[in-house]
């Protein structure tokens, strides 16, 4: 049986958070949920997508192929933004594989109804949807400096701390295999730099599972990029901050 998409449901993405009235009720009716488990490859390069996903809950990571099977994230995503920047960027297919990192659940709109959601020129969802594209160069940009410059010890901190961010609490899901290959480290460092969070008082690994016990220490691990991002691309612990005022708000002039 399918559920229906509720505008609470929808103000768990920040995107759709930004929608109000007539223009958010008429999306909700091409809206429907779908369950994001750990692993699952949603996007593929070359493939061409048949819908955009807006996260509400979990970490979606974007990564890049390279040969001898190796991947190298290149950012993630989570319910302050969407799945299928490529398609609003008229691209004929993605370049990148998206997989499910951290699990969740997200609302789909078919690509034929999101084209024309946003061919209305100037209109809010397209208006937020450039705002996201932004913030997504940003990271880009941002996680290119930080692998070259900033150590691994650095890089886990401010990348759990984001995660953290985009999740209902301090307890997620994460194997070591995944936060490897998200940070391009053996298992081994991994293994290093867990312990070395866990003596600092930062967090909890056991079995798979992270518990942030001190997230002001955790901050102190990471480095500078966590706030730019937070400044740049906006803060996920603000998502839904409108479902407060939804019969209040006007349209912008």
């Amino acid at each position: 049986m399918t559920v229906s998409v509720t505008a609470a449901m929808a103000r768990g993405n920040a995107l759709l958070d930004e929608l109000f009235g007539s223009d958010l009720d008429e999306l909700l009716s091409s809206l429907h949920e779908v369950d994001l488990p750990v692993g699952a490859v949603l996007q593929e390069p070359g493939k061409p997508v048949d819908a955009v996903l807006f996260p509400v809950k979990g970490v979606l990571s974007l990564v890049v192929e390279l040969e001898d099977d190796a991947t190298v994230e290149a950012v993630t995503v989570g319910r302050e933004g969407m799945l299928g920047l490529s398609v609003f960027l008229g691209a004929p297919t993605p370049t990148e594989r998206a997989t499910v990192l951290v699990a969740g659940r997200a609302l789909a709109l078919t690509v034929t109804e999101f084209a024309r959601q946003v061919s209305i020129p100037d209109g809010p969802l397209e208006r937020a949807l450039r705002r996201h594209a932004a913030a997504m160069f940003t990271q880009l940009a941002r996680n290119a400096a930080c692998n070259r410059v900033h150590t691994v010890r650095q890089r886990a901190a401010r990348w759990l701390l984001m995660t953290a961010d985009r999740t209902d609490g301090a307890r997620f899901a994460l194997t070591q295999d995944f936060l490897a290959q998200v940070l391009a480290v053996r298992r081994a460092s991994v293994n290093e730099v867990a312990r070395a969070l866990a003596e600092d008082g930062c967090l909890t690994y056991t079995r798979g599972t992270i518990i942030v016990l001190d997230r002001a220490q955790l901050e102190n691990n990471a480095c500078s990029c966590y706030k730019a991002l937070a400044r740049h691309g906006g803060s996920q612990q603000n998502v839904g901050k409108n479902s407060q005022h939804m019969t209040h708000r006007r349209p912008p002039n």
